[in-house]
């Protein structure tokens, strides 16, 4: 859907409003490219080298899959990141299998045997394995190590939501909801360690390239 002026002006708003929130959040389409991102978005991917098609505000998908330094930030980059993300985009191309913005991506995924490999064999005996939830965007958490030293390495919760007009644009927001360190030092884990390592012993995933 086409923005028309009412809808660039909220927008506009919604940005606003997302600056006031100290996680890091961002607003993308059904390609997962980046409509909107605030500055504690900014600040958790400042170290990220330059990228022809990757980098975290151009399309996150991409950049998760396809950025070298992605693992910098994104902790257990392939078992936390890449395939909960490869199936959301399987998800994506069952929905919107005709989208040209898909196809590239999915163009781009078979240039790379490994991932293609991961894509078509390994996730889905991943997703049998670990359950469908998997293929949710909402509510996971997930490890990540933040630039702010205070920080380092911590756990987010992943929320995503649609307004009524995000949706009716196609767009969806994410927001990392950071933990606090005393809390991640106490205990809190992203899954079961156990479960990471049945994760790890069926897929060994995406290379950073």
């Amino acid at each position: 859907m086409v923005a028309g002026r009412a809808e660039r002006a909220y927008l506009r708003d919604y940005a606003t409003m997302m600056e006031a929130v100290p996680f890091p959040s961002l607003v993308f389409d059904h390609r997962w490219d980046v409509v909107l991102g605030n500055s504690a978005f900014d600040e958790l991917f400042q170290g990220i080298g330059p990228h022809p098609t990757a980098m975290p505000r151009h399309n996150f998908l991409r950049f998760v899959l396809f950025h070298p330094d992605a693992g910098s930030v994104l902790a257990d980059h392939e078992t936390s990141w890449c395939l909960p993300m490869l199936a959301q985009f399987a998800a994506a191309m069952d929905a919107h299998g005709d989208d040209q913005g898909l196809q590239d991506l999915r163009r781009d995924i078979t240039r790379d045997p490994i991932m293609d490999a991961a894509y078509q064999q390994g996730l889905p005996r991943w997703v049998r394995s670990v359950g469908a939830d998997v293929v949710r965007q909402d509510a996971p958490l997930r490890p990540l190590h933040h630039p702010d030293s205070a920080r380092g390495r911590t756990l987010c919760r992943v929320v995503s939501e649609s307004s009524p007009t995000l949706e009716a644009l196609g767009f969806t927001r994410m927001t990392l909801v950071l933990r606090e360190p005393a809390r991640v030092a106490g205990g809190d884990r992203p899954r079961r360690r156990s479960a990471a390592r049945h994760e790890r012993s069926h897929l060994r995933t995406v290379p950073a390239r």
